[in-house]
């Protein structure tokens, strides 16, 4: 009789990278306890050597169809709250980031 085969072992789990993100997105519009309005971004990018900034301002810019060049962060650049400068027409930006907040 032939040696029956080894016994199926499933693949192991892909490694876990809890500071990671599944996807990068924007889930909309939040607000924190002290009634600060913000719109809560996940980016996949990992939080070393700006790399996630960059990410975060690809996608802010791509979302109001601005170019990368128009979107500054200018607070934030360590804690997961970020204030971004948006360069632009202030009616123009309001009307864009009114229709990315869902109003």
């Amino acid at each position: 009789m032939p040696p029956s085969p080894p016994p199926h072992r499933p693949a192991p789990p892909p490694p876990h990278h809890p500071e990671r993100e599944p996807r990068t997105a924007i889930e909309g519009p939040e607000t924190l306890a002290d009634g600060t309005a913000v719109l809560r971004l996940r980016v996949r990018a990992v939080p070393e050597n700006g790399k996630a900034n960059a990410a975060v301002i690809v996608l802010v810019a791509k979302a109001l169809g601005l170019p990368k060049s128009a979107v500054a962060l200018v607070a934030g650049d360590t804690a997961r709250l970020k204030t971004l400068h948006l360069d632009g027409d202030p009616e123009d930006l309001a009307a864009r980031v009114e229709r990315l907040w869902g109003r």
